[in-house]
């Protein structure tokens, strides 16, 4: 019944792995409380969820996001179940909080912590081992919520070497309106909340770019399509220089080289093939 923090770090959870997973018991008690309370409270919906569900059991797939408020893992984590579990990487600091208990609880939803502006390899192993596992992985690439603290969000190509050492596409997403649930100083509000996915990006469209910039360019693309869902604008829209100007812009370079976009099926079956000529 009891297990450490890190054997659950460790062990899978909703793939295809035949080794023992986390327990589900606790993680489903856990879902359909904070499910129930944000029904009732934020009447959260979920749009293009079955972009998510296409790759259940089939393939692993990396989730990213923008990151506005501490409600956005919450809500990631209840658009996936009751099918599928998200496995968050957490800012390893979180898992100490409340003595070790908001440890506990965000490791049985399949959580593990990653230490900030650093090369977490352990971490980058884990996650690679439970994407090559068929599970989902969820990352938020700008590393800490955007306008609540003065560090400039900045993009680096972390996310897609994740995808290009498990293999796997990557997922973008996006939760609108959490940001306004809790303002500094005000009391919480009750606005309705979206969660919706988009289509798949595979690090291979990039290729045409020298190697150096692929990983920070396949980020920076699939960033992009994050913040149109959020903003509800084209990708070409949003002003990414506005958003990251410490990062390289690579709106021009889409311009003359368009990424062609596809469907969930499409990633499968080229991942599929990429496993057969090997």
């Amino acid at each position: 019944m009891f297990l450490s923090m890190k054997e659950m770090w460790d062990r899978p959870l909703g793939g295809t792995s035949l080794e023992k997973e986390i327990p589900h018991w606790s993680g489903n008690i856990i879902y359909g409380v904070v499910a129930a309370i944000c029904k009732v409270c934020w009447r959260y919906k979920v749009t293009g969820r079955e972009n998510l569900r296409a790759f259940q059991k089939r393939h692993g797939v990396l989730v990213i996001a923008n990151h506005t408020s501490f409600f956005d893992v919450v809500f990631m984590f209840l658009s996936a179940r009751p099918q599928q579990w998200v496995r968050f990487l957490g800012r390893d600091n979180l898992f100490g909080n409340a003595g070790g208990l908001l440890g506990q609880i965000l490791s049985r939803v399949g959580a593990f912590p990653i230490a900030r502006d650093t090369a977490d390899r352990t971490a980058i192993k884990r996650a690679v081992r439970h994407l090559k596992n068929d599970e989902v992985v969820g990352i938020m690439p700008e590393g800490t919520r955007r306008g609540k603290s003065d560090r400039i969000p900045e993009l680096h190509g972390g996310a897609a070497l994740i995808a290009r050492m498990a293999k796997v596409p990557i997922l973008p997403m996006t939760v609108r309106d959490a940001e306004n649930i809790k303002h500094k100083g005000q009391r919480v509000r009750f606005p309705q909340v979206t969660i919706e996915y988009g289509n798949p990006v595979l690090l291979d469209d990039f290729d045409f770019l020298p190697k150096s910039e692929r990983l920070e360019a396949c980020t920076w693309y699939a960033m992009r399509e994050s913040f149109a869902m959020f903003y509800r604008i084209t990708p070409d829209e949003v002003d990414m220089v506005e958003l990251f100007p410490n990062s390289k812009d690579y709106k021009q370079t889409f311009l003359e080289h368009p990424i062609p976009r596809h469907t969930p099926e499409e990633a499968i079956a080229h991942f599929q093939k990429h496993q057969e000529e090997e």
